[in-house]
């Protein structure tokens, strides 16, 4: 089957499945020791592996994607998040690399909100508001509750936050699945149902360099679809001003296929300063609630091709800004802003303090779900670069 993108015209593949020397063909989902916490706590991976070689690895500590492994289009493999080789980097580390992130991604203006007539007051750890839960559930030890072989091979993390976690109302019990199938599909569940009337917004925080997390080229070198006619504008905290806007005739307009390097530094754009690069929610078109594409990257020149898909209505579009060349990634690689992107699907920025924005509002009996999935490709040309 040939999959052909609308914005350029080369051909790209779906990565077949690869047959053993036995002849039989291999989807699995192994368990062992990642490494062990200050306290003793022991930190487990779950390495999920499909039949074309594709491998994530997930470990419990924030239960967070440590590894992806994709070929190129001529079959080499690379590891294409960023992330950390031990637990206690992880714990230490203030970059949220492939962590499940809660209660609420993203920020909370003044670490403030109001709910049903009383006002919770939340850590304020990014000055002045609460980024990503405060203490969240990045950095939370969560459990296995099962595995599978497959197809697809997959694995359900499970963790409770208690009443009061962090300023936030109600036990909040939340399972993440990740799934991998022979497709070439990477998808990631999350489900979360509360004791009481609460907020929430949980989204993945993983990197993307398609060229391979340790590679000597940019990220932002890559071509960027978003399916996005609209964005939300931030002030000089980060927090969404109210306003959405068209991204037309704007550094945000992505929905032609361009490299962000030929943007990003656009001295013009008043929301690149503030953000020292792109750190804004995309209101993402279609119908939210329905699993729909969101973004599209690719790497020239490995040809390696990810499609993002989700439920949520918006998607933080990070370019890395704070990746400042004193973070120790994998193998003792430094990451230097830029060598990864972020892509959050998830609810608006401080939609609890913004009546217009999509309701975090969850209660007794209702169901979370925000559901994101990645389709993994290989390209067989090269595209001309915009």
């Amino acid at each position: 089957m040939h999959v052909y993108c609308w914005w350029f015209s080369h051909r790209v593949r779906p990565i077949a499945p690869q047959e053993q020397k036995t002849g039989t063909a291999i989807m699995e989902a192994t368990r062992e020791q990642f490494g062990i916490l200050e306290d003793g706590t022991a930190i487990e991976m779950v390495t999920l592996k499909n039949r074309a070689g594709i491998t994530a690895k997930v470990i419990t500590l924030g239960a967070a994607l440590q590894s992806l492994l994709l070929p190129d289009r001529d079959g080499l493999f690379a590891d294409v998040v960023l992330g950390h080789d031990t637990p206690l980097e992880y714990m230490s580390g203030s970059c949220f690399f492939g962590g499940s992130i809660g209660r609420y991604a993203n920020r909370i203006a003044g670490g403030t909100f109001m709910l049903d007539g009383k006002r919770y007051q939340l850590p304020v750890n990014d000055d002045p508001n609460c980024l990503h839960g405060g203490n969240g559930f990045d950095k939370r030890v969560w459990a296995i509750k099962s595995m599978s072989d497959g197809p697809p091979a997959s694995v359900v993390l499970h963790y409770r936050s208690v009443d009061g976690d962090q300023g936030f109302p109600g036990n909040l019990d939340i399972t993440a699945t990740y799934s991998l199938d022979d497709q070439g599909r990477l998808a990631i569940e999350y489900e979360a149902a509360t004791d009481a009337p609460t907020i929430v917004s949980l989204t993945n925080h993983s990197y993307f360099n398609l060229a391979g997390a340790d590679a000597d080229r940019s990220a932002l070198e890559s071509l960027l679809t978003l399916d996005a006619d609209y964005f939300t504008p931030v002030d000089e905290t980060l927090i969404p001003t109210g306003e959405i806007r068209r991204v037309e005739d704007t550094p945000f307009d992505f929905r032609a296929g361009v490299r962000p390097a030929a943007r990003v530094r656009d001295a013009g754009c008043e929301q690149l300063r503030i953000a020292r690069g792109y750190d804004q929610n995309m209101v993402l078109s279609g119908e939210a609630g329905t699993l729909r594409r969101a973004a599209r990257l690719e790497d020239p020149q490995s040809g390696r091709v990810v499609e993002l898909s989700t439920t949520a209505p918006g998607m933080q579009f990070y370019s890395g800004n704070f990746l400042d060349g004193t973070i120790v990634g994998k193998g003792g690689t430094l990451y230097r802003q830029g060598d990864g992107i972020a892509f959050e699907p998830q609810l608006f920025p401080d939609s609890p303090n913004q009546p217009d924005f999509p309701s975090a509002r969850l209660d007794p009996g209702s169901i979370y779900r925000n559901r994101i999935v990645y389709d993994f490709f290989t390209a067989d040309a090269v595209p001309s670069v915009q």
